[in-house]
């Protein structure tokens, strides 16, 4: 399995329409669940996905774990109660660095499976009613009898999907949660649990941020999918956003000023001798201040660095190169990329293009759908052809064939 699998499973399986009453959702339509669920209360779904084949098996688990592109975890867990240790590794983890199968209380975690797995980036597709810009990835957990993470909370949206065995899950609101101190996870020291139930395979727990909630594998060879969402802080946006701003001062690629006149360098000439050499001059705080002031009200910086940010694929991605795309191909999105859009730019794995007219309406139809028809693309300006065929080659896009193959 490699991370350029073409997502073409994920295509055939669309997500809900707004007000379409949806079987996953317990037969609200995605614009109720939204208004009456999302970051307000749980929801628990009796075979949401009824007759779901795991994405993947046990082995397959394993062998991901093993690789060095992959970000996975170990979790084990001896003893009860206060008494209770938790060991927690980091991958690549080898097959033969981990317990027996009849051992209880270890976990495998893999982070990212949308990325590898077709049939994980398929099953991803099904939430996107909800905006690309939140989803993060779908994590896989495998765990033998008693195995789980502990108690703890997340400060994103989850999707708790039960895939292969059972996992009881004890939920609970925790305004004064209070972590266990030298542990290797935040583990809560005073959870208390409100609801329990036992998922089997085909069900679905949705958790709104801050849940506290704790799942153990019962009964062993548990596989449990997670859909989880970005939820940045303030400070993390602000803090990218103004990076990219300050690197589209200089970029010739950026609309704007590129260049500094003398005008705009920073001068004193009324400036006095002073006693305090150390002391920053408060013309020069001034004068920085109406820099970054200026940058933010340079039309749609703003926009194009929160969306470039947005698009940004995780570190560990990489796109190896393919081959060109030829006439009578279509285009799909690989399932490593991120493609975003806002009413002046198309954003694609953090970087952004101006897009406008015909050429606007073809790359949001190819950011929604995440593919682009080869009628479409025969129909499309020359510029966009080309642009199509360079993020081919550099492996952001698939090439689709008619029948569907790539």
């Amino acid at each position: 399995m490699t991370n350029d699998l073409a997502p073409v499973a994920a295509q055939a399986q669309r997500a809900p329409l707004p007000d379409e009453p949806c079987e996953m959702l317990g037969g609200l339509t995605p614009q109720q669940f939204m208004r009456q669920y999302w970051q307000k209360k749980p929801l628990l779904v009796r075979q949401a996905l009824a007759g779901m084949p795991p994405p993947l098996s046990r082995a397959e688990v394993f062998k991901l774990a093993a690789r060095e592109d992959v970000e996975s975890r170990f979790v084990a867990r001896t003893g009860k109660g206060r008494a209770t240790r938790w060991t927690l590794g980091h991958g690549p983890l080898p097959r033969r660095s981990l317990p027996p199968l009849t051992q209880p209380g270890w976990t495998v975690l893999v982070q990212g499976l949308n990325q590898h797995l077709p049939a994980a980036d398929a099953l991803m597709a099904r939430f996107r009613f909800i905006p690309q810009a939140r989803l993060d990835d779908l994590m896989v957990s495998w765990a033998t009898d008693g195995g789980g993470v502990g108690p703890h909370f997340d400060s994103y949206d989850v999707f708790l999907i039960q895939v292969q065995g059972q996992r009881r899950w004890r939920i609970g609101r925790m305004d004064d949660a209070r972590l266990r101190p030298n542990m290797p996870l935040k583990i809560i020291a005073n959870f208390r649990a409100e609801e329990e139930f036992v998922l089997s395979p085909g069900d679905m727990l949705y958790l709104p941020p801050r849940w506290a909630h704790d799942g153990d594998a019962v009964g062993g060879d548990c596989m449990t999918c997670s859909v989880g969402f970005r939820s940045p802080a303030r400070e993390e946006l602000a803090r990218e956003v103004l990076l990219r701003l300050a690197d589209g001062l200089d970029d010739p690629e950026v609309p704007g000023p590129t260049a500094t006149p003398a005008g705009d360098r920073y001068h004193d000439p009324k400036q006095a001798a002073v006693t305090e050499p150390g002391r920053v001059p408060a013309q020069l705080i001034a004068f920085a201040e109406a820099g970054v002031k200026a940058a933010l009200k340079e039309p749609g910086a703003l926009k194009r660095a929160l969306g470039e940010f947005l698009s940004e694929p995780k570190a560990s991605v990489s796109f190896p190169a393919a081959e060109p795309l030829v006439a009578g191909q279509g285009v799909a999105l690989s399932s490593c990329s991120c493609m975003l859009y806002d009413d002046d730019h198309v954003f694609l794995n953090g970087e952004a293009w101006n897009a406008s007219g015909a050429d606007a309406r073809d790359l949001r139809e190819l950011a929604d759908q995440r593919r682009l028809d080869a009628l479409r693309i025969t129909k499309a300006s020359v510029s966009l052809r080309r642009q199509l065929a360079t993020w081919v080659e550099c492996g952001w896009l698939i090439r689709v064939d008619p029948d569907g193959a790539t």
